[in-house]
């Protein structure tokens, strides 16, 4: 048991190492492509890694009686994307991967609006301590929030919005399908922005969409790994290290540097994270297998 809670946690930060790496091909790229096309490749990385898996289990268990949940789950999650990579391109990388990880603090309030679920008081002091921690990263003044800032939050929320989705699908749809079509679902409709916003990626960017998707991949199979072999409340806190390579990226590559307020607010929200990793319910597995997108 104990060696299965090593090796899951450190499975765990080997996935949210490539995570960061992703999230920093991600920042290389938008300097020179729009977004909408990285979020298309993303998609498409992620639905051809599929494609063996679904050949193994057969066509018969991808037919749903929900496809329209398939499709909304699908449409928030990409939308979601758009905000994450936007906010990569736009703000310091260790904040970016923050304002991702603040997603845990939207689902209990979505999963009792939506499904009557009842928030521990354990998750009610998280998301608090959460919020004040996002707080401190904003730094409102008199001018109000930056743009960036509030597009991270809704990307947030709408990923939060996404793995209540899953969890609402999960008492009829095994993992494979939910993940199948969200990857069918999401290539299609990130491809439709790519009608004006193509450019054909010269043989550097090429590299570096390999190395997005290829580090994408791998995260997830490493994660969906890790929480096969132990429980979501034990090793679950480890993904926070994420922002801890974000941050060195960032200072290595973009002399980014984060002042005191922000430092303050980063461990409010991992401290509220772990909390609420702690208190929750354990997550459906194609939410573990599909958390990075």
């Amino acid at each position: 048991m104990q060696r299965n809670l090593l090796l899951g946690a450190l499975f765990i930060v080997v996935s949210e190492f490539l995570l960061a790496s992703m999230s920093a091909a991600v920042k290389v790229l938008a300097e020179t492509m729009p977004e909408a096309m990285l979020v298309f490749f993303r998609n498409l990385f992620g639905l051809l890694v599929l494609m063996p898996l679904v050949l193994r289990n057969g066509w018969a268990s991808l037919k749903t009686s929900v496809p329209h949940l398939h499709f909304m789950r699908a449409a928030v999650g990409v939308t979601a994307m758009y905000c994450f990579f936007y906010t990569i391109a736009h703000m310091a990388l260790a904040e970016a991967l923050l304002f991702k990880l603040t997603a845990p603090f939207f689902i209990p309030i979505i999963a009792l609006l939506w499904l009557s679920e009842t928030i521990p008081n354990t998750a009610k002091a998280a998301i608090v301590v959460g919020f004040v921690g996002v707080a401190f990263i904003l730094q409102p003044d008199a001018e109000g929030v930056q743009m960036v800032a509030i597009i991270g939050l809704m990307g947030a929320f709408l990923a939060g919005l996404a793995k209540v989705t899953i969890r609402r699908m999960s008492r009829t749809e095994p993992a494979v399908r939910i993940v199948f079509w969200f990857g069918v679902f999401a290539t299609l409709i990130s491809a439709v922005p790519l009608l004006w916003t193509w450019q054909t990626p010269e043989p550097r960017a090429l590299l570096w969409l390999l190395a997005m998707g290829g580090c994408a991949t791998a995260a997830q199979l490493l994660l969906t790994r890790a929480y096969a072999l132990a429980p979501a409340g034990q090793i679950g806190p480890f993904t926070y290290v994420s922002v801890v390579f974000g941050a060195l990226y960032g200072w290595l590559f973009w002399s980014e540097h984060l002042d005191m307020p922000t430092l303050i607010g980063m461990l409010l929200v991992v401290l509220a994270g772990v909390l609420t990793t702690r208190s929750g319910k354990p997550a459906p597995a194609a939410t573990k297998e599909t958390a990075n997108g």
